[in-house]
């Protein structure tokens, strides 16, 4: 699909709950409204515009579902075009030939989440195939991260009980610290620091399983209360009660938790590289500058 500069015309409302009202264990069906701005400002003109943004969810994963979506672009002549890369995930390419000096990118999203939907499928070629085993850029360990992993195996009885040994793991040994790491910090890095933001836990967590033949990924999506997009990981585990089938197993390393209700998720990859929100190339001689801003709120609510 293609066309200038807007994507669909849904109908949103801007009412929400506070989400600290709700009593998530006795929820049984919830609604999102996530609303992102993206703003790109540049000292002159810049041309040749290719822009990447994954900011929409898949139609489906696990109980989670994609209501609706609106993208609204600031440039008019925006050629918008949708992908689906190898991960499942919903990739928005857009196309501009000449920005002035700033454009501006404002997505609505709506998704709903049913808690008696069960566990997150997944099917066994992708359980098998070494996308998810094998270490990528950001996940490649060290020595330092290889001997924590093997003295995390001793302490466990099977994967699953594994794989929630190195999420409580990862939680004690790291500390959460804006402006320790970036975008570019791998999972070693950060873990020599023993500091880093969710990015940074995710990739420290995702290095340790697929170290000891854990076949994990990077989530990226939204936790309400936060400001910005949050990561975890999911770990790809066989099915105890149905031989066979086998189940994506999602761990949030930055709090020590599974994740509830209270997230969505956004994109799954090998790590951030493969799901950054936003992206993308210009023809210019100066850097541009971001600045964004986020509010996922719940907007119905259905209990037990």
């Amino acid at each position: 699909m293609s066309g200038p500069g807007t994507l669909a015309a849904p109908v949103f409302s801007p009412a929400t709950v506070d989400h600290h009202s709700v009593d998530w264990a006795a929820v049984r069906w919830t609604a999102y409204l996530i609303h992102q701005h993206f703003r790109y400002e540049y000292p002159g003109e810049i041309h040749d515009l290719r822009q990447r943004l994954i900011i929409i969810p898949p139609e489906r994963h696990g109980d989670q579902r994609l209501i609706t979506h609106r993208l609204e672009v600031s440039s008019p002549t925006t050629e918008v075009r949708r992908e689906v890369d190898q991960f499942g995930n919903l990739v928005l390419a857009l196309a501009v030939d000449q920005v002035a000096r700033e454009i501006d990118f404002t997505a609505w999203i709506v998704v709903e989440r049913e808690a008696t939907a069960g566990p997150i499928p997944v099917d066994p070629a992708t359980f098998a195939a070494p996308t998810f085993r094998a270490a990528s850029r950001r996940t490649e360990p060290d020595d330092a991260l290889r001997r924590a992993a093997e003295a995390l195996a001793q302490a466990a009885d099977d994967h699953a009980a594994l794989a929630t040994a190195i999420n409580a793991w990862v939680y004690r040994q790291m500390a959460y610290a804006h402006g320790a790491t970036g975008v570019r910090t791998n999972a070693a890095e950060a873990f020599a620091l023993r500091r880093g933001v969710c990015q940074d836990y995710a990739h420290v967590m995702l290095a340790l399983c697929r170290h000891l033949g854990l076949p994990a990924r990077y989530v990226s999506g939204h936790l309400l209360g936060e400001g910005g997009t949050h990561a975890w990981v999911e770990v790809l585990l066989p099915d105890s009660e149905h031989p066979g089938r086998f189940l994506a197993r999602p761990f949030d390393p930055t709090h020590g938790r599974e994740p509830g209700l209270n997230y969505v998720t956004v994109a799954v990859g090998r790590d951030y590289d493969d799901v950054a929100p936003t992206s993308g190339t210009y023809r210019a001689p100066f850097a541009g500058r971001l600045t964004a801003r986020k509010h996922a709120g719940v907007t119905a609510v259905e209990f037990y």
